[in-house]
């Protein structure tokens, strides 16, 4: 078997249905979100929204690098949210939520603690469903083989 064919599928044609995939993920998170907020409040939806925020990075991740392994894309998607959490400290992203909307959207304002946990829980949720949906026992996806690592 040649080394980028698995199961007859060449790579490029199972990176774009990784891509489509995680862009599918991407766009149900964000509709997630959008319905957390319109149907809850307090503390519940606040880190409804932290947990998802992670997940649509996560989401991105798998857009960005296809090949990216499950834990290595939730891994990735939680660092740079605890990046973008402790970065709060500063004072410069809340300076950047004043004066931009997706500023405040993508870096939020204010150091909240408890979100680095929420974090977590976003990206092993995240992980969770990518190692399903990419597991070799899922539909439509191929066996891992040497090849394939």
């Amino acid at each position: 078997m040649h080394e980028d064919t698995v199961a007859g599928e060449p790579r490029t044609a199972r990176r774009a249905r990784a891509r489509a995939v995680a862009a599918g993920g991407a766009v149900l998170t964000v509709l997630a979100g959008l319905g957390v907020r319109a149907f809850a409040d307090g503390d519940f939806a606040k880190y409804a929204g932290d947990a998802l925020y992670t997940v649509l990075i996560c989401a991105l991740v798998a857009v960005i690098a296809p090949g990216a392994r499950p834990a290595v894309a939730a891994g990735a998607a939680l660092a740079f949210s605890w990046a973008v959490e402790l970065l709060q400290l500063t004072g410069i992203p809340a300076d950047l939520a004043r004066h931009s909307t997706v500023a405040r959207l993508v870096l939020g304002s204010t150091f909240n603690a408890p979100d680095l946990f929420w974090y977590a829980v976003g990206a092993g949720f995240a992980w969770a469903v990518a190692a399903l949906v990419t597991s070799p026992s899922s539909p439509g996806c191929a066996p891992r083989t040497s090849a394939s690592r």
